[in-house]
This record gives structure tokens, C-alpha cells and sequence, in this order.
């Protein structure tokens, strides 16, 4: 039995000799693609059908398809500031105006948080004469917090 990190190291490797794209490998599986690129990073779990149709795609042995259906050891990023320069990015937007998110959530809905299971992201490239935009749309449950 191989871990999710070897798993995904397969995957990587079958995707980029395949020349597939998450959106394409996600038409496959019957997904998002942000959620089957997630998956097959090993963040989320696979279904054992949508882990076959990605094997299929992607011509997985069986021992990297079972990998995709097993429990996810979600959080890959750890406790240091990241330094690739995209998830950097990311993650000042959240240290920036992570607060102002947060008073403007609250003003809305009240006292609570955004659920992360109860969740979709969605990733547009949207053109512009300046350089091209990232369009990214969260769309996630309000949970109000309760009194246990």
C-alpha cells in the first residue's frame, strides 16, 4: 500500500505524460476541477468510481487508484510563511484583509464562520489588455456559532 504523497507524485507524473488538464481529468472523474485537482493532491477523498474513471484517464495502476479513495491528511502548507510566490500571494490577501473579511462577513450574517466542508471554489482566467486576470469565486455555508 502506498501513501497519498507517493500517490500523488504517480499522478503528477501520469498527468503530465498524458497532457491532461484538471478540467479534463475532472470530465473524466464527473467533478469540479478544482475539487479533482485537490483530490489528486491529496486533500480530498476520491469515490471508488470517480478513482476509477481517473485511473482510466490517466492509466493508474491499482495500488495509486485505491490511494485516491483513502482518507485525505487535509493541509499541506505547514506553519512557515510559504514562499512559492502564488500561494505567498494567497496567503498575504488573507493577512491583509483577512479581518476586513471577517467584519464584513459578520455584519451580514452575525457571529459564525464559513464552512470549509460545505464549500465550492471556482477559477476563471478572465483577459484584460493589462495582463490577464484570476478570477477566484468562494462559495461556501454560513454556520452561525452556536451555544453547545
Amino acid at each position: 500500500m502506498i501513501d497519498r504523497s507517493e500517490a500523488t507524485r504517480r499522478i503528477l507524473a501520469a498527468k503530465e505524460a498524458a497532457g491532461l488538464s484538471f478540467a479534463e481529468i475532472a470530465a473524466a472523474a464527473g467533478a469540479h476541477e478544482v475539487w479533482v485537482a485537490s483530490a489528486l493532491l491529496g486533500q480530498n477523498t476520491m469515490s471508488r468510481v470517480q478513482a476509477e474513471a481517473t485511473g482510466k484517464v490517466l492509466g493508474l495502476d491499482e495500488e495509486t487508484v485505491a490511494a485516491l479513495t483513502r482518507d485525505a491528511s487535509r493541509g499541506s502548507l505547514g506553519r512557515a510563511v510559504p514562499t512559492d510566490p502564488l500561494i505567498y500571494r494567497l496567503y498575504e490577501i488573507v493577512q491583509v484583509y483577512g479581518t476586513t473579511m471577517k467584519a464584513v462577513i459578520e455584519e451580514k450574517f452575525g457571529s459564525g464562520i464559513m464552512s470549509a466542508i460545505d464549500f465550492s471554489m471556482d477559477i476563471q482566467k478572465k483577459p484584460d489588455p493589462k495582463g490577464d486576470r484570476v478570477v477566484v469565486t468562494l462559495d461556501g455555508k454560513f454556520l452561525p456559532y452556536r451555544t453547545w
